[in-house]
């Protein structure tokens, strides 16, 4: 294990099927790093309503809050730091803002995929605004499958850019032991690109990764489904990119990006914004 670590951890718990399995893959990174485990209940909810006399929390927020609290503390039994919190709150400007703040005094935030066909718990853009005005990166889990390993074959998403070199930064932690990254750069220029893909895996080298480059070159859209294709081309367990957009890749609009990531990914995310 690298002596980069993993310190402390938080983790977006609610009543949704998911949550069972974000908190699984937080508590194996916990476990993995020792590190410091914060779990933050918060889901929408209205106040329960008598007459004309409205109380909180609702006695399903509560019930929810418990279950929550329960299972947290038997998947973390025997970590001596690891803390449940609930933000109590149920609308959703309040969660988003609770969860965001919250988000920055951690060293990774474990959040969940957000699904349309589902009932949903928090905001759709909770991912999206928890990596663009946390400060910190995110690791967004998929609405559907397991994850029991993680970054054992990761892919990055590269562009000579800041946000692509802080997500880079911000994964090291996690693909520190991997076999070997992938590193792929889609790009119009392919001179360029291949140099600054070549640069970065002697940086990764520095670190004890081992990594191959690869461009695609592109003179059109389409380019994050390209992205996501070579995910599943290449057995990637983790797609690690810089968010919002301006990751440098060509005809991607600021935002547009991150956005369909978020919608249609199949493993795992980390960004960093």
């Amino acid at each position: 294990m690298s002596s980069k670590r993993l310190r402390n951890l938080l983790v977006h718990l609610d009543q949704s099927d998911r949550a069972p399995v974000r908190l699984a893959v937080a508590v194996s990174l916990a476990r993995l790093h020792q590190a410091r485990l914060v779990g933050v209940f918060g889901q929408r909810a209205q106040p329960r309503q008598v007459g004309i006399v409205a109380t909180w929390p609702s006695e399903e927020y509560s019930d929810a809050a418990r279950a929550s609290k329960a299972a947290f503390e038997r998947a973390t039994s025997g970590m001596p730091e690891a803390k449940w919190h609930d933000i109590n709150r149920g609308g959703d400007a309040e969660l988003l803002r609770q969860i965001t703040e919250m988000a920055r005094y951690a060293d990774l935030v474990v959040l969940g995929q957000h699904e349309e066909q589902a009932r949903t718990y928090v905001p759709s853009e909770l991912a999206e605004e928890v990596v663009l005005n946390s400060g910190r990166p995110i690791l967004v889990i998929p609405y559907a499958g397991d994850f029991p390993h993680l970054a054992r074959h990761p892919l990055i998403a590269w562009h000579n850019s800041r946000e692509s070199a802080r997500a880079v930064n911000d994964a090291l932690p996690l693909i520190a032991d991997c076999p070997e990254a992938t590193i792929v750069s889609v790009d119009a220029r392919y001179a360029e690109a291949s140099a600054s893909c070549a640069r970065l895996a002697e940086h990764l080298a520095c670190h004890g990764i081992k990594a191959k480059t690869e461009v695609l070159v592109v003179e059109d859209v389409g380019i994050m489904d390209m992205l996501l294709s070579r995910v599943t081309d290449l057995g990637a367990d983790l797609l690690v990119m810089g968010a919002h957009g301006s990751i440098g890749l060509p005809f991607v609009s600021r935002g547009a990006g991150t956005r369909h990531i978020f919608r249609s990914m199949v493993v795992p995310v980390l960004m960093s914004n």
